[in-house]
Parts: structure tokens; C-alpha cells; sequence
């Protein structure tokens, strides 16, 4: 096997195994992995323009996450507002139900975190994520998750 070829199926294997531990532990709150970084991004980056949310998530690169969001508002958990720098745009924001299921998500999100922390133990993660960031950097994702690095 290729490195090449291996990097992309452990790197898919490690996504896939990821995902579905943390949709299954946001299943009992109704929410997609997706929506939940949504959710996140608003709450740690927002409020942000459509654009502006759409440059930060990894889920939905290279499209407006509009289906998205609208899915979200319908269910009382994001605002949409007049954007104070520029009032051609709206503001996307977290409700106070939003912000709640928000706390909720970084629990489950946590799950796996400690999941992953656990299976990289007494490795260098240092080196793993110099690496992963170089080669996700030649991709609009890894531009997006950069952004979020930056703004952080």
C-alpha cells in the first residue's frame, strides 16, 4: 500500500469512528454532528454572517451552510439579526436555547475527546498534528479549521 493511500484510509477510518461515536452521543439531544458545529462555531466565533459562518465550518466547505442554519432557526436555536457592522447582512447568533444545548454538546463532545486523549496517550501528538496540518492545509477544510485556529 501506498503511504499516500494508507494516510487517506486511516485518516477516513479515524473520521468515520469519530463521527459515529459523537452522533450517537447527540442523538439523545436531536442534533447532527454537523448542526452541533454549527451550534459551536456560533458559539464561539458569533455572531457571524452566513459567509462568515459558512469560512469556519468544516462540514459544509465550499457551500453556504443556509439549509443548515434554516433547519436550526425553525427550531428556536440560532437569531437572525440586522449585522451591526453592515446592515445588508444578518447576524447569525445562538438563542438562549441555543446556548443551552450548546453546554450540552461540548458534554458530548467531550466523550470523545477523552476517547481520543485516551488512544494517543504516551504518543507525540505534537508531530501527528504538525503533520495532519500540513497536509489538511491543501485542502478548503483544513482552510476553514486554520481560520478557526486563528481566531481562537
Amino acid at each position: 500500500m501506498k503511504t499516500a493511500e494508507e494516510l487517506r484510509y486511516l485518516v477516513l477510518a479515524i473520521q468515520r469512528e469519530g463521527n459515529r461515536l459523537l452522533a450517537a452521543e447527540l442523538k439523545p439531544l436531536g442534533i447532527t454532528p454537523s448542526q452541533a458545529e454549527v451550534l459551536r462555531v456560533l458559539r464561539d466565533h458569533g455572531p457571524l454572517t452566513l459567509n462568515a459562518l459558512g469560512g469556519l465550518l468544516v462540514c459544509e466547505t465550499g457551500k453556504s451552510p443556509s439549509r443548515l442554519v434554516d433547519r436550526l432557526v425553525a427550531r428556536g436555536l440560532i437569531q437572525r439579526d440586522i449585522d451591526h457592522v453592515d446592515r445588508r447582512y444578518l447576524a447569525l447568533s445562538l438563542t438562549k436555547q441555543g446556548r443551552a444545548l450548546c453546554r450540552r454538546i461540548v458534554a458530548a463532545e467531550e466523550v470523545l475527546h477523552k476517547t481520543i486523549d485516551r488512544l494517543f496517550a504516551g504518543r507525540q501528538a505534537d508531530i501527528t498534528l504538525q503533520t495532519l496540518r500540513a497536509v489538511a492545509g491543501g485542502f478548503p477544510s483544513g482552510d476553514a479549521l486554520a481560520r478557526r485556529r486563528a481566531v481562537a
